[in-house]
């Protein structure tokens, strides 16, 4: 069980790192990008992206020691943390509107998809991870106004 709990801070410490090297890698590009009025300052997203990190962390050694993933969770898992790596290596390392936008919808999907799972596990984890899915499409929309602006 132990072995399990250091699998899931691993990935998630492995997520968050990797994908924290390739937004700091295109900062400067995208700082020059126009943002809409409407755009959420700055400090608020790394914020955001610790406390997703951290329910994650919470809510999956919760239910892991109430209940082993099934493949399909795992899955679901592995395909939610490639896509946010991919997402900031395509959108912030390669400077690329377009895919990131292409990249960032599926991962909304798949979020989204998720957070199902994840409630008809456990009603209260699914309300505790409620933020991912929204987040998501927060930024989403977001990156949608970045490429219609720039």
């Amino acid at each position: 069980m132990k072995k399990n709990i250091f699998i899931i801070i691993g990935s998630i410490i492995l997520v968050a790192g990797l994908g924290t090297l390739f937004t700091q890698l295109g900062m400067v590009w995208f700082e020059g990008l126009i943002k809409p009025k409407e755009w959420i300052p700055s400090f608020i997203i790394p914020i955001v992206w610790t406390v997703i990190y951290l329910l994650f962390t919470f809510v999956l050694i919760k239910w892991q020691n109430r209940r082993p993933f099934t493949k399909e969770n795992i899955i679901l898992l592995i395909i939610n943390g490639v896509l946010n790596i991919v997402w900031c290596l395509v959108f912030f390392t390669l400077n690329q509107l377009f895919w990131g936008n292409v990249i960032i919808i599926i991962n909304a999907l798949f979020g989204i998809r998720l957070y199902l799972e994840i409630c008809k596990e456990d009603a209260m984890n699914g309300l505790i991870i409620s933020v991912y899915p929204i987040w998501l499409c927060i930024a989403t929309t977001l990156n949608i106004a970045l490429w219609i602006l720039n």
